[in-house]
């Protein structure tokens, strides 16, 4: 099983990205996907998951309202739509993926990671 991230940069306050998951050898449309986000110095947290059984999804307090999370179980893709980006969103994203969406966090599968700079 193999998770990439795709579609970091660096880009100005109030900018939109778009972050990618591709996942390779994964049961994609039986798996819940999310997003994770570690800042220099800091723990990693959560920031959105999508279900696999319908598709419902859940935010973080600190992006909800900017960031959309989505699927696509034919092209075996999660992604992170991020809208009105701010400076403390910098960080490095991680996706995983796990079969319970309350176990994500838990996830054997990681991506390596796309890194996010959002300049003021």
């Amino acid at each position: 099983v193999r998770l990439v991230e795709i579609g970091g940069g660096t880009v100005q306050a109030g900018d939109s990205l778009r972050l990618s998951c591709v996942a390779y050898e994964l049961t994609f449309k039986y798996y819940a996907m999310g997003w994770f986000r570690q800042a220099p110095g800091k723990e990693r947290e959560f920031v959105a998951a999508i279900d696999w059984a319908d598709a419902s999804t859940s935010y973080s307090d600190s992006v909800k309202g900017r960031f959309t999370i989505s699927r696509d179980n034919d092209k075996n893709t999660a992604d992170l739509e991020m809208t009105n980006l701010k400076p403390e969103d910098t960080a490095v994203y991680y996706c995983a993926g796990h079969k319970a969406v309350d176990k994500i966090a838990q996830s054997r599968y990681w991506g390596q990671g796309t890194q996010v700079t959002v300049s003021s």
